[in-house]
């Protein structure tokens, strides 16, 4: 081998990309509490939130907590089965914190309202929500005034598909443990089995559809909802989903 050919060589390629983190709010400096909130939402979807990459957000507490009652709340969501990989909210404060961690901070990472705790009428089907619940269609946005993203092949598991400021439009099935993703809205004319991801970037007015909803999970800006809280009479079926406010909501198609 050529010595040339050698020396370009390298151990590895480091390169940066779309992937799935998990952020958590922390409202409460009880870490019992909060590994015990984390082990209910991980029974309720465990192939989404067991062992998933975790950033925690403490900019919802009246105080930043120090390195050790820190320590103390990353160690709960460990037990409860998650990864925590670093913390959010931007302020030196917590670029001080992240520091002392020995943790990266993600500065500009968007964290997005929880989704509203499941109620009968957000976890049933449109034709039992108030008519008003519907908003009326989405104005332009800079997602959606650009040209989609068109996928015609399956999406399989472990693949993902992101459409970076525009919307997404798949021409065939999303298999289970695929991803899509679309800064703007996601459009399945197939089956959709995986995780659809729409307003990935904050847009609230992104919505999702699917020819044949099965989802393992949907997410509209940050709000999302499992396969176990969707109306049975809605699974297999054509589906649209859509934010009312912090609810998400879907109806038959």
């Amino acid at each position: 081998m050529a010595a040339g050919s050698t020396a370009a060589r390298t151990a590895a390629e480091l390169k940066f990309g779309q992937v799935g983190v998990a952020s958590l709010s922390v409202r409460d400096r009880d870490a019992e509490a909060l590994l015990a909130d984390l082990k209910q939402r991980i029974a309720a979807a465990p192939a989404l939130f067991r062992r998933a990459p975790l950033i925690l957000d403490l900019s919802r507490l009246p105080a930043l907590p120090n390195a050790d009652e820190t320590r103390v709340l990353l160690e709960a969501a460990r037990a409860a089965g998650m990864l925590p990989v670093g913390l959010s909210y931007g302020t030196a404060e917590n670029e001080q914190l992240a520091h002392l961690l020995n943790l990266p901070l993600f500065a500009k990472f968007r964290i997005s309202p929880e989704p509203a705790a499941p109620t009968p009428s957000s976890s049933s089907s449109s034709q039992a929500a108030p008519a008003a619940a519907k908003p009326p269609a989405p104005p332009s946005t800079p997602a959606s005034a650009t040209a989609g993203l068109h996928h015609a092949k399956p999406v399989r598991s472990g693949q993902q598909v992101y459409a970076r400021g525009r919307d997404l439009v798949l021409g065939a099935s999303v298999g289970n443990g695929a991803e899509v993703i679309a800064d703007g809205s996601v459009h399945v004319y197939g089956r959709l089995s995986g995780r659809a991801v729409a307003g990935a970037q904050g847009d609230t007015t992104a919505r999702i559809y699917a020819q044949d909803f099965q989802a393992e999970l949907i997410s509209i800006a940050g709000h999302y909802r499992v396969f176990e809280d969707v109306p049975t009479d809605l699974r297999g079926k054509a589906v649209q989903a859509w934010l009312d406010g912090e609810r998400l909501v879907l109806e038959k198609l």
